[in-house]
């Protein structure tokens, strides 16, 4: 088979592998960058008299040494990835966009050195002193999803060098990663993975409440994370905005399969639901004018469809883009509403909300941030297909033409599935010491 031939044949391997890695490591990605600042604000409480928010504080960091490990490993598998699935991306453009991925690597070791610190330090230090090794691990956390996020931010908005005669000249890496698309796409990642982690630790102890665990430690576990989730999403909501409007603007033919827009249309509406069938969006609810104002801020402007393309520019999965954008749309709505719930309630009664409703709704919350994040990450990278470098390399030219990369989607299965069941099984036995710990203190109060 010819090189060509093989390239095109790996292409959907290629692609899976790269999706199923990025799905899974981005979830603990999240949770590294959201999860040390909820410590904190727990262990600051607890400094200040609070027992229960240091008893959280001290749980959750166990927890946190636990996903940092286990994120560092997928971490490593997708940057080896990058070059293997990807060797021209990287061979052409890496003196481009390389830099992120290197401050990234200073990140990592920060975090990693002052997480060491902070787990191994409780009772050796100060408790001031204790807190303060902590912030570092916050700080790095964040900053590593800023450069992550800017080396995607340049794939979707590529500059920082010259093309001559099909070869990359000038290479400009600060220009490349201070790109137009950096300041919206990393401040709306930075933002979902507060909202994932508050929202996701606070559906723990959701459930617990449910189980009937109503004790102070419980509830305090549901309100702290919840608070900082619902904080956000407002900020959230009007982060997404000013991003649809600068992909409106950069990759309108993103946008147009994010609406299922099939041709260009004066005036167009926004299409909620629906299925993309033979060139039209079928079965979907109509808001008249809508896209058009909210894209150009005119209800009578033109944006751009699919057509405006040939047909081997266009994302091909537009029903996958569309209903993924519409999912996370009207998922953070809803985490908005439980917000104004909580705040509503808190308002009226002096206290958060107690009902089975509202438990059961922030026990759905945590899983379906996460659904609402992937849903992002699926809108952002497959709405931008067919290219890897937005306008400038094409993903089927990037792949790696040697044989055998659906062998390493296989093995790659095997490694997430027993990386998942090792992860569950630790977390589980944290659960259980921390349940016997409440049992015994309970025996000793008794006694």
């Amino acid at each position: 088979m010819s090189v060509v031939g093989d390239a095109a044949s790996n292409l959907g391997a290629a692609r899976a592998q790269m999706g199923l890695s990025l799905g899974w490591h981005i979830v603990f990605a999240c949770l590294g960058v959201g999860f040390p600042a909820l410590i904190l604000i727990a262990e600051w409480r607890g400094i200040h008299g609070d027992a229960d928010a240091m008893r959280l504080a001290r749980t959750w960091a166990k927890v946190a040494g636990v996903l940092f490990a286990v994120g560092a490993v997928s971490g490593t598998i997708l940057s080896f990835e990058m070059g293997i699935l990807w060797p021209r991306l990287m061979g052409e453009f890496g003196a481009v966009f390389g830099l992120p991925f290197a401050l990234e690597g200073f990140a990592f070791f920060i975090e990693a050195i002052f997480l060491g610190i902070y787990l191994h330090a409780w009772d050796r230090l100060s408790p001031m002193r204790h807190l303060a090794s902590g912030i570092p691990v916050a700080i790095a956390g964040v900053a590593s999803a800023f450069f992550v996020v800017t080396a995607n931010s340049w794939m979707n908005d590529p500059q920082g060098f010259t093309m001559v005669n099909g070869r990359v000249t000038d290479p400009q890496p600060l220009v490349a990663m201070f790109n137009k698309a950096t300041p919206v796409e990393t401040i709306h990642m930075i933002l979902a993975a507060f909202m994932v982690t508050g929202f996701l630790v606070a559906s723990v102890y959701a459930a617990g409440r449910l189980r009937g665990r109503s004790d102070r430690y419980h509830r305090v576990g549901l309100i702290l994370p919840l608070i900082v989730a619902t904080v956000i999403t407002p900020a959230q909501i009007v982060v997404g905005d000013i991003a649809a409007r600068e992909v409106a603007d950069n990759q309108p033919i993103k946008l147009a399969a994010m609406e299922g827009i099939g041709a260009t249309e004066a005036g167009a509406g926004e299409h909620i639901g629906g299925i993309f069938i033979n060139g039209q969006l079928q079965f979907a609810i109509v808001l008249p004018h809508m896209l058009a104002f909210l894209a150009k801020g005119d209800p009578n402007a033109t944006v751009v469809g699919l057509d405006s393309v040939p047909a081997a520019d266009r994302p091909q999965a537009v029903t996958l883009i569309h209903l993924s954008f519409d999912t996370m749309v009207g998922i953070g709505f809803l985490l908005l509403g439980l917000g104004i719930w909580m705040l509503v309630r808190w308002i009226r009664r002096r206290g958060p909300p107690t009902s089975r409703w509202f438990l059961r709704a922030a026990l759905v919350a945590g899983p379906g941030a996460v659904v609402a994040m992937e849903c992002g990450w699926i809108t952002t990278e497959v709405g931008r297909q067919p290219w890897i470098v937005y306008n400038v390399m094409r993903t089927s030219d990037a792949v790696n033409p040697a044989p055998g990369l659906y062998w390493g989607l296989v093995v790659l299965v095997i490694v997430y599935t027993g990386l998942t069941a090792v992860t569950l099984f630790v977390l589980r036995r944290i659960k259980k010491a921390n349940v016997n710990a409440d049992v015994n203190a309970n025996a000793n109060v008794s006694v």
